[in-house]
């Protein structure tokens, strides 16, 4: 989709600032442009579309409605393929705000700080494009426990891989495994449906299937002659069971993988820090020789105590912390904070969601060894990973490619 193509509905309250953003889009080359003067109106117009609107640009400083509720409803109505803010606003304030925005779902694409112009709208308009390469589809679809069961004995669930890349080469040094299901004919994101694993006391065989399929997986490339250190994500909830670490060790020598060349990747919200059986397991997948990450690193409650208690050997920082950090610089003060910690832990760091060349550059010049997002690939198929890697490597390939 051209940036020409776009649906775009703009909420703003001052008549005049309305006039400049529909000009400046419009010298963009886009066409189809609704207005608003505030967000009453506005989800009047979302709701009398006869299709879904791609972005939504939103002022917070709204008579009756602010736009902070109207995010709320926006988020409700999922009639919106994105958003982002239009404000002149406390950047600390904007920052709380997108964080609210994805907490409910919502994609948001960044701040348009007043005033507008079109090189602003542009830059942000123009991130919509960046996840078009992600095939996974969030359809709006009933998710019962009945179709968990009859998806696991179908054998629906396979992992995708992201690649992970070294800034210091650009070279391809490991994948981190995402659990996909193809569920009447859609493919459905984790997101969806590992909640519902979770509450349905089914998560570790789909971990455990995870884990086995990746190690196939990992085993082949090998034998292709590609070294690569394998992430596969595991819920806390696996982590109760005692016997875990053993189990996991057998199903990962069974496929002729080493412990070594593997990651156990573990939210920092949900690690119990006082748990005994969880640092047990944790304790000993250690002591195997798997490798520990902290995903979502800065996401969660208790970072810090995480860190001090568990021995991780991998830091992953949010993708909520990156996207945006060169231009905002509470988000690049915390990347860099983490950076350094990490550092003093000597733990090896993995940015997640880089989507940008100047995401990437920004990390680099702050010492990040790892990245993954969308500028080096969307997670593929196994059977396309190696293709995927090729690509990256072209050096004929744009943007961060051409290194």
């Amino acid at each position: 989709m051209r940036l020409s193509d776009l649906s775009v509905l703009i909420v703003e309250d001052h008549g005049f600032q309305r006039r400049v953003a529909l000009r400046l889009l419009e010298e963009l080359g886009l066409k189809r442009v609704d207005v608003a003067a505030d967000g009453r109106a506005a989800l009047a117009v979302l709701q009398a579309a006869s299709t879904p609107t791609d972005i939504v640009l939103v002022d917070l400083d709204l008579p009756e409605m602010d736009g902070i509720e109207f995010i709320g409803h926006l988020a409700q109505q999922k009639r919106v393929g994105a958003i982002a803010l239009t404000s002149a606003l406390d950047p600390a304030l904007l920052n709380t705000v997108q964080g609210m925005a994805r907490a409910y779902g919502l994609r948001v694409l960044g701040v348009v700080e007043k005033p507008l112009t079109t090189v602003k709208l542009a830059e942000v308009l123009g991130q919509f494009h960046n996840n078009e390469e992600d095939p996974v589809a969030e359809p709006d679809v009933e998710i019962g426990p009945g179709a968990l069961r009859r998806g696991l004995a179908a054998d629906e669930f396979e992992p995708w891989f992201q690649p992970k890349v070294a800034i210091s080469t650009g070279h391809v040094v490991g994948v981190e495994a995402l659990a996909r299901w193809t569920h009447g004919g859609r493919l459905i994101g984790p997101s969806r449906f590992v909640p519902l694993f979770e509450r349905e006391g089914l998560i570790g065989e789909l971990t455990e299937r995870m884990l086995e399929r990746s190690c196939r997986w990992h085993r082949r490339w090998a034998d292709a002659g590609m070294d690569l250190k394998l992430s596969v994500n595991v819920s806390m909830l696996n982590l109760v069971d005692i016997a875990t670490a053993d189990r996991y060790q057998q199903i990962v020598m069974d496929c002729g993988v080493r412990p070594r060349d593997v990651v156990i990747e573990v939210t920092e919200s949900s690690v119990m820090s006082e748990a005994a059986h969880v640092l047990n397991v944790l304790a000993r997948l250690r002591l195997k020789g798997f490798g520990l990450s902290i995903d979502d690193f800065g996401t969660g409650y208790s970072s810090l105590a995480q860190l001090s208690q568990i021995p991780f050997t991998e830091l992953k920082i949010d993708r909520g912390f990156v996207s945006g950090a060169p231009a905002q610089s509470r988000k690049r003060a915390v990347v860099e904070a983490s950076l350094d910690l990490a550092r003093k832990l000597h733990l090896t760091v993995v940015a997640e969601g880089v989507e940008t060349v100047e995401e990437w550059q920004m990390l680099a010049e702050l010492g990040c060894q790892q990245v993954q997002g969308f500028l080096i690939s969307a997670a593929v198929p196994g059977d396309q990973l190696l293709a995927a890697i090729a690509d990256w490597h072209k050096p004929d390939g744009a943007g961060a490619r051409t290194r």
